[in-house]
């Protein structure tokens, strides 16, 4: 009787022992599980991030790519613009020597170009009679421009803002315009064709500087020769492009 009773017992605890095995397995179990789902929602998360971190990334690369296309774009329009034509180069290549010297400045953009003179070199301060040394610089002005076909050669006489005292002009546009006739007066005689030859008056209203200063001033007391697309016979010139 003692033996069965033992038995009985050591079946019992034995029992006991493999349902805590068990619940300790089913605990481990249900642990395991919840660090799978953590795991599998850190990688979902881990993902989503990765494919926005793609999308970003494709975003940025279209950015660059779009950017490159502009800069491309820009550079060729530069290009375009800055292209000098064979007259530029003829027209530079017999100035040089004016060039040099800083009596001239020749520029050219969407196929005008410009002689740009300051006054000083030209004109005695408020006078519109020319100088020896204007008249020197403007021989050869005219020289290159008798060889010129199929342009328009506008004179245009610019000045600053500082009212003018006494004198013959009342105003800076007055002597602006009779500073861009004395110009063309003098390449007519030069032998310029004078039906190709144009005058304006701007007076201080075309700024390229500021007239708050001296070197602004001088700046803007400036002859412009503006060679511009146009026929013989009298048609009108087209108006300045700013």
């Amino acid at each position: 009787m003692r033996f069965v009773l033992v038995v009985a017992l050591a079946g019992l605890t034995s029992a006991c022992v493999s349902q805590d095995k068990f619940r300790q397995k089913e605990s481990e179990a249900e642990q395991l599980k919840a660090r799978s789902a953590e795991l599998e929602s850190s990688l979902a998360s881990r993902q989503a991030e990765l494919e926005k971190e793609r999308l970003r990334s494709r975003e940025l690369q279209g950015r660059v790519d779009e950017l490159a296309t502009s800069k491309s774009t820009l550079e060729s329009a530069k290009a375009e613009l800055e292209k000098k034509s064979a007259e530029y180069e003829r027209m530079a290549s017999a100035l040089r020597g004016q060039i040099d010297a800083g009596r001239i400045e020749l520029t050219e953009l969407r196929g005008k170009m410009t002689v740009k003179m300051k006054d000083k070199i030209l004109f005695s301060s408020g006078s519109a009679t020319l100088g020896k040394e204007g008249k020197d610089a403007l021989a050869a002005v005219a020289e290159v421009l008798r060889g010129v076909q199929g342009k328009v050669i506008r004179v245009e006489g610019h000045t600053d803002n500082v009212p003018l005292g006494r004198g013959p002009f009342a105003t800076n546009w007055d002597l602006s315009a009779a500073r861009a006739l004395a110009v063309v007066r003098y390449m007519q005689e030069a032998g310029v064709d004078p039906t190709r030859l144009a005058a304006a008056g701007y007076g201080e209203f075309q700024p390229i500087a500021a007239n708050d200063t001296p070197e602004g001033r001088s700046l803007n007391r400036r002859i412009e020769i503006v060679l511009a697309a146009g026929d013989a016979g009298g048609s009108t010139p087209p108006a300045p492009a700013r």
